[in-house]
């Protein structure tokens, strides 16, 4: 906040004016998202302000390549790539719906990034994305991403993540729902974490990223899709064990403000 004053005489006594210019509370990432997607909710508009300051806070908001929130619960703002506005505006086939808890698919509808592997800004080593799921209730399916280097395929109770290597490294039976990451830094390995578990390495090589494929929301691409609400999800630069940790605690509280967490 500034304050002037300006003091002017007349027919001797002093006048005092004082002008006061406020200054928008908002972080101003923050509010670029919230206009581009016409968010009026008070309480929403206070969610996503705090996640940005959080990530800010983490260092982690520099590795952010796309950010869906999906908050609003419409189409438009549903859309939105926190990170960049003006980047990966999804699109949408018919029967993907719109809610309080974020995007539902049918297992055949999918919003589109309109990104590739190769367009969206990470490399074969330098990788890490993740999707939050309310639930996660048919087995052989994939929420996000594209088959083949990046996803997360399921079958029965055991989760296969895909972060520019091969369906090859399964992590047993993880907890299937909440925030689930994937992070690569090395062609050697990589690492997952669920919601309440430390993040464990993961030991499969690293593949080519794919050209082709668009990326896709409550869909694997080439592949299958679910019906779950999905509430979250991203893909950033490789993420450290300690910053996956942290991302799931700013994205939790996030879901929290917003009464939808899991």
């Amino acid at each position: 906040m500034s304050t002037g004053i300006n003091f002017n005489k007349r027919l001797g006594f002093i006048k005092t004016s004082i002008t006061i210019k406020t200054q928008n509370s908002l972080d101003p990432d923050a509010q670029a998202f919230i206009t581009a997607a016409a968010i009026t909710n008070p309480t929403q508009q206070a969610a996503i302000n705090t996640l940005v300051v959080d990530l800010k806070g983490y260092n982690i908001w520099s590795k952010m390549l796309v950010i869906y929130p999906f908050v609003g619960g419409t189409a438009l703002s549903n859309s939105k790539n926190l990170k960049n506005i003006s980047l990966g505006t999804l699109s949408y086939t018919t029967g993907v719906n719109h809610g309080t808890l974020g995007i539902q698919g049918n297992t055949v509808s999918y919003a589109d990034t309109g990104l590739k592997s190769t367009t969206i800004g990470f490399t074969q080593n330098n990788a890490a994305s993740g999707i939050y799921l309310q639930s996660w209730t048919l087995g052989q399916t994939m929420p996000y991403g594209h088959f083949g280097n990046l996803t997360m395929y399921r079958t029965g109770n055991v989760v296969y993540p895909m972060i520019n290597n091969a369906l090859n490294t399964s992590t047993g039976v993880p907890i299937l729902n909440g925030l689930l990451q994937t992070s690569r830094d090395n062609a050697l390995n990589f690492i997952f974490k669920d919601k309440n578990n430390a993040p464990v390495t993961l030991t499969s090589g690293s593949s080519a990223l794919n050209s082709t494929l668009n990326l896709y929301v409550c869909f694997g691409n080439n592949y299958n899709g679910v019906n779950d609400w999905i509430s979250f999800n991203y893909y950033a630069l490789a993420l450290t064990a300690t910053e996956l940790t942290n991302m799931n605690t700013a994205v939790q509280t996030f879901q929290t403000t917003l009464g939808r967490q899991v």
